[in-house]
């Protein structure tokens, strides 16, 4: 299952321990609106669930020191695509030429 990600919402969670295990979270949408995946971002001492699908959603997790480059990638790259593969979840850009800026 591979889907480009076309939006995204990203959600922080205040409090000691977040939310549902999270510090933060990013919701990508594919072209026809519907959420295509989950990303959630755990601090130092939190636990990881395992990268899984549920339905058409991926749901992928990450230490929260990986949330300004996943951030990056979602602004400055196109397309990015979002798949789940060898029980993993995968955040991906197409293959780009080097040196070609912004």
């Amino acid at each position: 299952m591979t889907t480009q990600v076309m939006n995204y919402q990203i959600l922080f969670y205040g409090g000691s321990d977040g939310y549902l295990n999270s510090r933060a979270q990013i919701v990508l949408f594919g072209a026809d609106g519907t959420v295509a995946g989950y990303i959630r971002f755990h601090d130092p001492g939190m636990v990881f669930d395992s990268d899984t699908t549920a339905g058409n959603a991926i749901y992928m997790n990450e230490p929260s020191t990986m949330l300004p480059g996943i951030v990056d990638m979602l602004r400055n790259e196109s397309p990015v695509y979002i798949y789940f593969a060898l029980g993993r979840a995968f955040l991906s850009t197409s293959k780009e030429p080097a040196g070609e800026g912004e």
